[in-house]
């Protein structure tokens, strides 16, 4: 791929890499199936093509943008998350989507919080947002273990999401945030660790 060269995020269980065409077959599945009910899915398959593209392109125009989250045992894909700031975003978001299939097993933690330390350790972000439908638990209880509050006075995208405001540096810094993540990964990554209650990502 030319332009923007992406880094390479390893994690205990995964490899964060750039899109590449030969991860579009599992992209376009999930983002035409039910999984992408909350983010403008289902997709048909021009629609899904054109959103890979522009997943692509963001990274040459922004300098940053979301990673393939890859299995490091299978090479596998798992799904996406990083960083998303689209024109008429009203700030920059931290986003992360779990293949249907793939979800329950925390990949979406591990990834999110990589990327995230990524984010504030190597671009000097001082903070992020995501922007969730309220519908969407799963992904609102993620944001919440990442240590990010709903911010009700924040800008929204179409008035329709809720906006959760991750911590700052300074804040996983002077907290036991960052310790507590690190925790639940090491449970995830533990093969005899079941987890009890509904999946979350």
């Amino acid at each position: 791929m030319s332009g923007t060269a992406i880094p390479v995020i390893e994690t205990k269980r995964l490899v964060l890499r750039g899109p590449e065409p030969e991860d579009y077959p599992d992209f376009k599945a999930t983002f035409t199936s039910y999984r992408a009910r909350f983010m403008g899915g289902p997709l048909n398959k021009y629609e899904a093509w054109m959103l890979y593209a522009a997943e692509i392109g963001h990274w040459n125009i922004r300098g940053y943008g979301m990673w393939m989250i890859h299995d490091r045992a299978t090479g596998g894909t798992l799904g996406m998350a990083g960083g998303w700031f689209p024109a008429a975003w009203p700030e920059r978001e931290i986003a992360w989507i779990i293949w249907p299939e793939k979800s329950g097993k925390g990949y979406a933690l591990e990834a999110t919080h990589a990327a995230r330390a990524y984010f504030y350790a190597e671009l000097g972000w001082d903070g992020a947002v995501s922007y969730i439908d309220p519908k969407n638990l799963d992904s609102i209880r993620l944001a919440e273990r990442l240590g990010a509050k709903k911010d009700h006075d924040a800008a929204t995208i179409d008035g329709s999401d809720a906006v959760y405001r991750h911590p700052t540096p300074a804040q996983l810094r002077s907290s036991q945030i960052s310790d507590g993540i690190e925790l639940e990964i090491s449970h995830y990554s533990d093969p005899l660790f079941k987890p009890k209650g509904m999946p979350v990502d």
